[in-house]
């Protein structure tokens, strides 16, 4: 199911930044447009401080590429673009080549739930130069979001250690596309559903929800108003206690639940939204037990996020279900993750490939040259380290390798002969054609789980997480170190 087709107009080909367009002109002028090349998008570091990110945002990258096409009204749009003379930005033949051009660009990726580090690529483009630079914009829009996203939801699955989390970020999200991302990239990450109901439709996402404090103000008295929502919803009550007093909401809501019970129906649950969660939640839970509902659960909500429910966790809280918001589908702590899509090669007018770098003051935004792969090596069940390498060298699987940390030149990792590993970036499009199948969501759910358990603990801290060893194979850390002095020298 297209869910792109189903909210926006069939071809987003317009939702680019104009420069990508000024470029591709130029590109079209100089005779460069169906020059071969080779992108990689990538970030530089973790977010929110941490030791891992999750990748996420494939599918409805995919969906993009699928329907990449200018229609007649993009078309006719640019034709109406002027420059600061007044006269046309860009001639009618570049017009036409646009309206005729079709999406033919390989693309392999790291596929959605892998755990991922800074420098990887987790999207490899390779196709004419025009094509490629116009998919720069949008693969970092989506790509970048939803990875901050999921990578949120995990951290705050973790800290949540086994309860259930549920998203509840849509009335503060950023705008509508913004929310239903969130509810994707977070169910994705860990969450167990969300009260976003397009989402649920969308995406097969589980819904959940109860009621806000005005049902509680509408009706005279709260114990009134639990009764008249048990009889209107006998299935799905969780009574929101804290409109008046606390855990007097608890006791009217315990004497609602054996109404329920009479009739049949079990009280789900109650939710708490303000004050003191951990020493409320404590006192909730034992009016509940003592009143004979030692199966309802105790929701909370109230601007949590993964330090505070660490926090109380270890303050006792009695909390199994985690309703968390805001500071998950803003990334409330860190609202952008910087990945960046960077030229790693072009083909010359001899069909060779001419390898590319971006060179900066700072080493960090040193790109990496060449037609990139990431190869993740294992000690028994757990990751050891990832090594990127040039896919043009050929590397021996059979071989032993050696990687160089790419900050610290005196930081290196030796791979033994026949030590198990995995190449990460995987076929996604052949020639502008779908070649990978993607999972259902639930299957990618697992697959963070699975990846996750792989990832050393060490790494996965809150705190001054370990860094987990990533660098450059030998051979192309030393290419790169030729190719910085070679253009420095210019």
């Amino acid at each position: 199911m297209n869910t792109l087709h189903q909210l926006y107009r069939p071809s987003l080909a317009l939702l680019t930044d104009l420069y990508q367009l000024t470029m591709a002109y130029g590109y079209w002028k100089h005779g460069l447009s169906e020059r071969e090349s080779v992108f990689h998008l990538f970030f530089r570091s973790n977010p929110f401080q941490g030791g891992y990110s999750i990748a996420c945002g494939l599918q409805t990258a995919m969906e993009y590429l699928e329907n990449f096409r200018f229609e007649p009204d993009d078309l006719t749009y640019l034709a109406s673009l002027n420059g600061a003379d007044g006269k046309s930005l860009f001639n009618s033949q570049f017009i036409d080549y646009l309206g005729a051009m079709k999406f033919s660009c390989d693309l392999d990726a790291i596929v959605e739930g892998t755990v991922v580090y800074p420098h990887e690529p987790l999207v490899r483009v390779t196709g004419p130069m025009l094509q490629c630079q116009l998919l720069e914009t949008p693969l970092l829009n989506i790509i970048n979001f939803q990875t901050l996203i999921a990578t949120k939801a995990a951290r705050v699955c973790q800290a949540a250690a086994g309860d259930r989390v549920i998203e509840f970020g849509l009335r503060r999200a950023q705008g509508i596309d913004g929310a239903l991302a969130a509810s994707r990239a977070a169910f994705l990450g860990g969450c167990s559903g969300t009260s976003n109901v397009l989402a649920g439709k969308l995406f097969n996402v589980p819904v959940t929800g109860t009621h806000a404090h005005s049902w509680v103000m509408t009706f005279p008295s709260e114990r009134e108003a639990f009764d008249l929502y048990a009889s209107a919803l006998p299935n799905n009550c969780v009574f929101l206690v804290d409109t008046y007093d606390t855990l007097e909401g608890v006791r009217n809501a315990v004497e609602t639940a054996r109404s329920l019970r009479a009739m049949g129906h079990e009280m789900l649950g109650i939710r708490l939204d303000s004050g003191d969660l951990a020493w409320l939640s404590i006192q909730a839970r034992e009016i509940l037990d003592q009143s004979g509902f030692p199966a309802a659960r105790i929701v909370a909500s109230n601007d949590l996020d993964e330090r505070l429910i660490t926090s109380l966790k270890q303050q006792g809280a009695r909390i199994d279900t985690w309703g968390v918001g805001t500071k998950l589908v803003t990334a409330f702590d860190q609202p952008a993750l910087g990945g960046v899509y960077k030229l790693g090669a072009i083909r010359d007018d001899g069909g060779n490939w001419q390898y590319r770098i971006k060179l900066s003051e700072q080493t960090i935004k040193v790109s990496n040259p060449g037609i990139l792969q990431v190869r993740r090596y294992f000690d028994a069940s757990e990751h050891r380290g990832d090594m990127i390498f040039d896919q043009e060298s050929k590397l021996d699987p059979a071989g032993g390798a050696s990687m160089i940390d790419p900050a610290d030149p005196n930081r290196r990792k030796d791979f033994a002969a026949n030590e198990h590993f995995i190449d990460l970036l995987t076929p996604i499009f052949r020639k502008g054609h779908p070649v990978y199948q993607q999972p259902s969501l639930e299957a990618i759910r697992q697959r963070v789980r699975n990846e996750l358990g792989c990832t050393p603990v060490s790494v996965k801290r809150f705190d001054n997480p370990h860094i987990y060893p990533v660098g450059l194979e030998e051979s192309l850390h030393q290419f790169k170190a030729s190719m910085i002095q070679s253009a420095r020298q210019r």
